[in-house]
């Protein structure tokens, strides 16, 4: 006998339900929720790596082995959210934007790569049917992007691309790119859908401007003015009574407040994820730490967006969200056991609770 979904059920389908269970399996089967703790006590590389491809581990020396797992992470979790949003007939502008923030990041390593005159493509991400750029044409960079959006976006500075070029204005104009595409995809999405989406990506521009700011501030002793420039300046509700946010207000303000004295920083909205003074020390301004925190904020957020809201388009976003945050948790301790430190004191410098 052939059992037939009744109508009901294909709309659940349609409307994101087989998006959101096969979402909800990576997600059991991810290193968040209470199995982070398993990567607590981890002493090697070989351990990680077999703790994550069990069938698949490779024997390889260290630095090697730490390229190789690396690249290894960020084609499973791809392939997993190609998964998920492949689920869609028609995927949602939002998630596909969410998707090719991939080939963004990997044309930022591909113009490292060739401001620092090496010919060898580094590592690339295969995004299927979404990607755009010719990264088989490289180091042609004319050709790797004819007739995609970054053709005319980046026309006139990678022209004078050369080695010890400052590429922070190139960097700073592809992050505003990709998060405006985020921006303008949520007006695709219904009033109830777009509201969890839309507070969380709120939040992460904020969070983002003020972790650039500090970062052009303290690491590259960047004037006010210039720090400014960098900023991505939307103007965005952040929640369904159309309150609208400026998000580059909290790191506008924080352009004014002295980077050696936390008192002042008092009161600002995103004070909280500062490095707190320590006795006997004196204090400054530490990007990396807000950053961290930052990060372990917005995982937060979009676990709970994810749960709250099961078979929307918002949820399937935090899912990426939380897919792209175990990524990074899991590159960061192989990194960190690759130059010898255990597992656990990488969870302590990333301000991670296993």
């Amino acid at each position: 006998m052939n059992f037939l979904p009744w109508k009901g059920d294909v709309e659940w389908i349609n409307d994101g339900g087989y998006a959101y269970a096969k979402a909800s399996w990576f997600i059991g089967k991810s290193f968040l929720g209470k199995k982070i703790s398993s990567l607590a006590g981890l002493h090697t590389l070989g351990e990680l790596d077999r703790l994550i491809f069990p069938d698949h581990y490779r024997d390889l020396p260290g630095k090697e082995l730490l390229t190789d797992l690396e690249h290894r992470i960020t084609n499973r979790n791809v392939r997993q959210i190609l998964k998920v949003v492949n689920s869609y007939p028609q995927p949602p502008k939002l998630l596909v934007r969410m998707l090719k923030s991939y080939e963004y990041s990997d044309l930022k390593e591909c113009i490292r790569h060739i401001a620092g005159g090496k010919n060898d493509i580094p590592h690339v991400c295969d995004i299927g049917r979404f990607k755009s750029i010719r990264f088989n044409e490289y180091p042609d960079i004319e050709a790797m992007l004819k007739k995609t959006e970054f053709e005319h976006l980046l026309s006139r500075e990678l022209r004078s691309i050369h080695a010890g070029t400052d590429l922070t204005a190139i960097e700073a104009k592809l992050d505003y790119r990709f998060y405006q595409g985020l921006v303008e995809s949520l007006s695709q999405l219904s009033e109830d859908d777009r509201d969890v989406a839309q507070r969380l990506l709120a939040d992460e521009i904020s969070l983002r401007n003020c972790v650039w700011a500090l970062r052009l501030r303290v690491y590259y002793q960047k004037s006010e003015l210039e720090t400014a420039k960098y900023l991505m300046n939307f103007i965005i509700p952040v929640n369904l009574s159309q309150k609208r946010a400026h998000l580059a207000a909290e790191a506008k303000a924080s352009l004014e407040l002295p980077l050696d004295v936390r008192q002042n920083w008092l009161g600002w909205r995103w004070e909280r994820f500062l490095n707190p003074e320590e006795a006997a020390v004196h204090w400054t301004a530490d990007p990396r730490h807000f950053q961290n925190a930052a990060s372990q904020y917005i995982y937060h957020l979009a676990f709970h967006g994810f749960h709250s809201a099961p078979m929307s388009v918002s949820a399937i976003f935090c899912f990426i969200k939380l897919i792209q945050f175990e990524e990074d948790l899991l590159t960061s301790i192989a990194e960190g056991l690759s130059l010898g430190l255990e597992s656990s004191l990488v969870f302590k410098m990333l301000e991670v609770s296993p």
